[in-house]
């Protein structure tokens, strides 16, 4: 076997063992817990649209935790077997008219992108009253670091662009501004990976908003 091959191989291996850890290991307690922060922020009744919404694991568990409120996604990707109504779109643009649902959401997808607020605008216009935001908080070379890896583990055996655009506290609240968003509740304390993992990878990192949109005349 030549070099280029093995190297392949040797590659190809190692992105199915880091695949199969992750989802023993960390996938399923973080689906869980973001499931459970998310669904308690949404208003009663809300109609939520989450955008970037994967295979629609996280928004299926939200339905069941919270029958009142019904939710539909989009993808770039439409993925077969999504687990909720998914509509495709170009990552940029959303397909919907101003005010055409009560919540947008956005789970680990802003940091994906090469400009937050291009995105973060889009959930703002086709919301008539919130945006939920789960992301990240990047403060130094250290957490940006940390971030990165996370990154290329959960999501480079998926394909999943990188771009690594991390913001801090403060670009996050430039962001908000900027496109039109108050805080109503943010909290950086999201328990998704147990001990001793959350000293790494957990420590005030991660972070769910709720954002309401401000009122212009």
């Amino acid at each position: 076997m030549d070099a280029p091959k093995s190297a392949s191989r040797a590659s190809s291996l190692l992105l199915s063992a880091v695949k199969h850890g992750h989802q023993s290991f960390v996938h399923q307690r973080r689906v869980r817990v973001l499931a459970e922060t998310l669904a308690g922020q949404i208003p009663h009744g809300a109609r939520v649209l989450d955008i970037g919404c994967g295979d629609g694991t996280i928004a299926s568990l939200i339905a069941q935790l919270r029958p009142d409120i019904s939710i539909k996604g989009v993808e770039v990707m439409v993925r077969p077997g999504c687990k909720i109504e998914c509509h495709p779109f170009d990552g940029s643009k959303l397909p919907f008219p101003d005010n055409s649902v009560d919540v947008g959401m956005l789970v680990d997808v802003l940091h994906h992108t090469s400009d937050v607020s291009v995105l973060l605008r889009e959930a703002a216009r086709v919301s008539a009253k919130f945006v939920l935001l789960k992301d990240h908080l990047s403060e130094s070379a250290l957490d940006h670091g940390t971030l990165r890896f996370m990154d290329w583990v959960g999501n480079r055996p998926h394909g999943v662009t990188l771009t690594y655009n991390y913001q801090s506290r403060a670009q996050w609240n430039e962001h908000f501004a900027a496109c039109g968003l108050s805080e109503t509740s943010f909290t950086s304390d999201v328990p998704l990976y147990p001990a001793p993992f959350s000293a790494v990878v957990g420590r005030h990192l991660h972070f769910v908003g709720l954002l309401q949109k401000l009122q212009t005349r």
